[in-house]
């Protein structure tokens, strides 16, 4: 069977999460040898269990992408495993507390930051300091259709940091695909994860919702957006550099 990233060394940051999960199942489904990253032990030993039940390679390393350090043993440890690095999708993420943007905590404001884009920075900065040097590479950052793309009272500092995340990915990438490190970054909407329900409401509540709020009537699969982050790693996105990719299901067309 032919694979399309057979060969391939993947690091998922947020690889124990519904969105990192589902990316790191589909990368090993495509002959990638994946490892996850993140802060909890437990869920990323379940996204190793599965890859492997599914006949993928798979570990995990626990780490805090927010911690250069941690950023830094991460990308260290997937190239001493396995011998390179060539694709990472860093998509760990926090929402933090919503709240109007006066009454925002200064630690919530902190951490959104700290978690949503200096994290991303930092996982890029290790990545493409491999890649530069080693043939290239193909990163995917995590934004969200909130932010660059559209706004939600409540939500200023999830906006703010995942803004943040669009307009690094842009220049980052302007400034490495000479040296063939090709970034780019998907901003998904809604999509069927914890995060996309209210405090208290129901999944047929949620459903509800959305089939009002965004104009394809539902919540994303997580395998949608999984595809999406496929694709701009694979090479029939080669000459894709530098874009936000939205898959929000007409939500912010």
């Amino acid at each position: 069977m032919n694979q399309e990233f057979s060969g391939k060394v993947a690091l998922v940051t947020g690889g124990g999460g519904s969105i990192g999960r589902t990316t790191a199942l589909s990368l090993a489904r495509e002959g990638a040898t994946v490892v996850v990253a993140g802060t909890s032990p437990g869920p990323l030993e379940e996204t190793v269990r599965l890859v492997r039940e599914a006949g993928g390679e798979c570990s995990a390393v626990v780490a805090d992408v927010t911690r250069p350090t941690d950023a830094a043993r991460m990308v260290a440890t997937a190239v001493e495993r396995h011998g390179g690095l060539h694709i990472a999708f860093n998509g760990a993420g926090i929402v933090g507390r919503p709240a109007p943007t006066a009454e925002i905590e200064d630690e919530v404001w902190a951490e959104v930051f700290a978690v949503n884009t200096t994290g991303v920075w930092l996982s890029m900065k290790y990545e493409i300091e491999h890649m530069r040097r080693h043939g290239g590479g193909a990163i995917v950052n995590c934004a969200s259709n909130i932010g660059a793309h559209g706004r939600r009272p409540g939500m200023s500092a999830y906006a703010a940091a995942k803004g943040a995340v669009s307009i690094l990915t842009r220049n980052a990438a302007r400034e490495y695909i000479a040296e063939g490190v090709r970034i780019n970054a998907i901003s998904p909407g809604a999509t069927d994860t914890p995060m996309s329900y209210r405090a208290g409401e129901s999944r047929a509540d949620r459903d509800a919702r959305l089939r009002a709020a965004v104009p394809a009537g539902r919540a994303a699969e997580t395998r949608e957006i999984a595809d999406a982050v496929l694709w701009l790693a694979s090479e029939k996105s080669s000459f894709v550099v530098g874009h936000d990719l939205v898959v929000d299901g007409g939500a912010t067309a």
